[in-house]
């Protein structure tokens, strides 16, 4: 099982509270353990977090900054943990615009843990899904301009081939938290025929009890994948 979860709600979180955003961006970091625990708990194989988006680069530049030094922080803090329990980490996204200390500490982390078996866990950091096939899109044209493939012989498993996501399967469900109703930018290919839960609940409030119950929702629902399902089938997994 794949959930994807678009981690929303932390500034607000913390505006309400009197707070500076970036106290609920660091309350927001602290969340993810538990979430990433309680992911495997639940049986999720593959869990995709959306840390940072290709727009976020237009918030005020100290909000960025804060944001890359909590992220700087979450590796460094879990660096040694993530592989001791066997959790294979892949980051989604381009890294070009990234800190070079950064991009090394991320690159440390994917060949530290390529090899475990566990659960997958994707950090979408400099992610957006137009950008994601725009990059795809330029690596399958580098193919047809040096002939290693044919323009007939694209098809749809060619483009999720030139994913990010590569090997991965979709996410069966793509949550999003602090109540709006949209997916920003968030695996547009590859949630095609993703389940949605919008929750309500903040990410610095999106507790294990709270992720739990949205996977006990997600596992009552019939999938379709646009065919027809006779009445009480059942095929969420």
């Amino acid at each position: 099982m794949h959930v994807g979860i678009i981690m929303d709600g932390n500034g607000r979180w913390a505006a309400k509270r009197g707070l500076p955003r970036l106290m609920g961006h660091k309350r927001g970091a602290g969340r993810v353990k538990d979430i990433v625990k309680t992911s495997i708990e639940l049986g999720v194989t593959t869990l995709t977090l959306y840390a940072f988006s290709t727009e976020n680069w237009k918030r005020a530049a100290h909000e960025v900054e804060g944001l890359m030094k909590l992220f700087r922080g979450y590796l460094q803090n879990n660096f040694v943990e993530l592989n001791e329990k066997n959790i294979k980490v892949k980051f989604l996204g381009d890294p070009t615009p990234l800190a070079a200390d950064l991009r090394e500490q991320m690159e440390n982390l994917e060949d530290l843990t390529k090899d475990n078996t566990l659960m997958t866990l994707n950090i979408a950091i400099n992610y957006g899904g137009r950008d994601d096939l725009v990059r795809a899109t330029r690596k399958i044209a580098a193919k047809v301009r040096d002939g290693s493939l044919a323009i007939d012989d694209i098809c749809e498993q060619t483009i999720s081939d030139h994913l990010d996501t590569v090997k991965q399967p979709d996410p069966d469900l793509i949550i999003r938290t602090a109540g709006e109703l949209r997916l920003s930018n968030f695996m547009i290919w590859q949630g095609a025929y993703s389940e949605l839960a919008f929750v309500k609940t903040s990410w610095p409030e999106f507790t294990p009890e709270v992720y739990t119950e949205v996977i006990a929702e997600y596992r009552s629902r019939t999938r379709q994948f646009g065919a027809v399902i006779p009445k009480g089938a059942k095929v969420v997994k």
